[in-house]
């Protein structure tokens, strides 16, 4: 069985270290690379030591380098670095998976061109969960059409830097669409003061940051009389890291092109 070589950006930071240990946990998968920026304290040290089981690659910052005996880089770091990544992965003809979230509509519409190059899985959940539930809120949204009102309320931990999550937006966004909406048009982000009567079409966000909460997420149908409420939380990174592997694997023998999970688990 041939392995994929994964190269990992951002490999000291927390998902880097989930994804670190989830490649030492697939038989499918192997470390080829570990990347991180260049004034990293933890330049040189060995990769699989962050997660208590050493394994010879020693963390680095070339990333030409890196992509040169890798098969697929993932990318959980944010969005100035992914533009980087995404150009080099470009260079080296390797596929990329991108969990990055708080990307512009324009950042979004890089990334597509880019995909006319480069084979990329770009996803705001790579959990297998999270995109049951992606599937389960469509249906609820048909479903519960007329008479409900659509609130989306997630949580993360203290040291999350964009919000709403990726994770919610989607939510939103899988809503809207169900509901012939479009999200820009109906969404609230936060409410204050004098807000007047909530108008039908509103899709809420309301967002925590606390701690070290991993991600929950709750989409809240309110109608009269009853409440339905679809939730998804997460107890570690490793489904977020498991899933992303799965991506990678996705893309082998691909060329080109822009996916999510829902392709990557055949729910399209």
């Amino acid at each position: 069985m041939n392995t994929i070589r994964y190269a990992i950006a951002g490999s000291a930071g927390r998902m880097g270290r989930t994804l670190i240990e989830a490649v030492q946990q697939d038989p499918e998968a192997t470390l080829a690379a570990a990347l991180e920026h260049p004034s990293s304290p933890f330049l040189g040290r060995d990769a699989g030591e962050l997660v208590g089981a050493p394994c010879g690659i020693k963390i680095g910052a070339d990333l030409d380098a890196a992509l040169a005996v890798s098969d697929c880089l993932i990318d959980f770091t944010r969005p100035e670095g992914t533009f980087e990544h995404i150009e080099a992965c470009k260079r080296h003809k390797v596929g990329i998976v991108i969990g990055t979230t708080g990307f512009t509509a324009e950042g979004k519409a890089a990334i597509a061109e880019a995909s006319r190059v480069i084979p990329i899985v770009f996803a705001p959940n790579m959990a297998v969960g999270v995109n049951a539930v992606f599937r389960l809120l469509d249906v609820a949204a048909r479903i519960l059409n007329e008479g409900y009102d659509i609130e989306v309320i997630e949580a993360h931990h203290r040291h999350k830097v964009d919000a709403p999550s990726g994770t919610a937006l989607r939510m939103g966004e899988v809503v809207a669409k169900a509901l012939g909406r479009d999200l820009a048009d109906c969404a609230v982000y936060g409410r204050e003061g004098h807000t007047g009567e909530r108008p039908a079409s509103q899709i809420g966000f309301a967002t925590i940051r606390g701690g070290d909460i991993v991600g929950d997420h709750t989409v809240l149908f309110a109608g009269g009389g009853e409440r339905i409420e679809i939730t998804h939380k997460s107890a570690s990174r490793l489904p977020y890291a498991q899933g992303a592997l799965r991506a990678g694997r996705y893309l082998r023998g691909r060329d080109n092109g822009l996916f999510d999970m829902q392709d990557v688990l055949g729910l399209k």
